[in-house]
């Protein structure tokens, strides 16, 4: 079984190509979905999380832009929180793997959007970077509700800027160009993983 590790700075088209793997038969695991379902009501992490950061709990669950604020502008607040929800997320992950492996998956896909930021590519057969030039990343996300410049050059300097990202990844998806071309490249990314001579360099 081949992993393959999925990340993209914001606006990259991360989430987009994510959804491509899956159509073409890959298991992939969303480590931004696993985390909206810890923070839910019930969720693993609500209580943790709201132990360390109180005024984050609404209705039983961590809301999040309140977490945000607790967050804000506090390092030592955010290594807390990441103390608490990367094991239990790499734990979701982890048994996601194992029922892929039981069930006799080919590829698994981690969609990990800070993969180089936390280490995680370093277990992994291969690394794939969903990118696009600036001005198509600043152009997605600025249209996006809420967002602001500001705030985006803010999100931006917490990621590992796109050009590292590119030179470390063993492939590259160029969302810049259409759907139909994104897929393409997909399917090649799997039509190289999947043959029994490749291997990763």
């Amino acid at each position: 079984m081949i992993i393959l590790g999925l990340t993209g700075s914001i606006g990259m088209g991360k989430s987009t190509t994510a959804r491509m793997f899956a159509d073409e038969g890959a298991w992939v695991h969303d480590a931004d979905e696993t985390v909206h379902g810890l923070y839910a009501k019930g969720g693993a992490a609500v209580g943790p999380v709201g132990a360390a950061f109180p005024r984050a709990v609404k209705d039983g669950a961590i809301d999040r832009k309140a977490l945000a604020a607790e967050l804000s502008g506090d390092a030592e607040a955010l290594k807390r929180l990441e103390a608490i929800v990367h094991p239990l997320v790499a734990g979701s992950r982890d048994a996601f793997v194992e029922r892929a492996r039981q069930a006799g998956a080919e590829v698994v896909v981690l969609d990990v959007p800070l993969l180089f930021e936390t280490g995680g590519h370093e277990a992994l057969d291969a690394v794939v970077v969903a990118s696009a030039p600036h001005h198509v990343q600043r152009g997605r996300v600025l249209d996006r509700p809420g967002m602001t410049a500001d705030r985006l050059e803010t999100l931006i300097s917490r990621q590992t800027p796109d050009p590292e990202k590119r030179a470390r990844a063993d492939f590259v998806v160029d969302t810049s160009q259409g759907l139909d071309h994104a897929r393409a490249q997909v399917r090649q990314i799997l039509a190289t993983v999947r043959d029994p001579a490749w291997r990763r360099a």
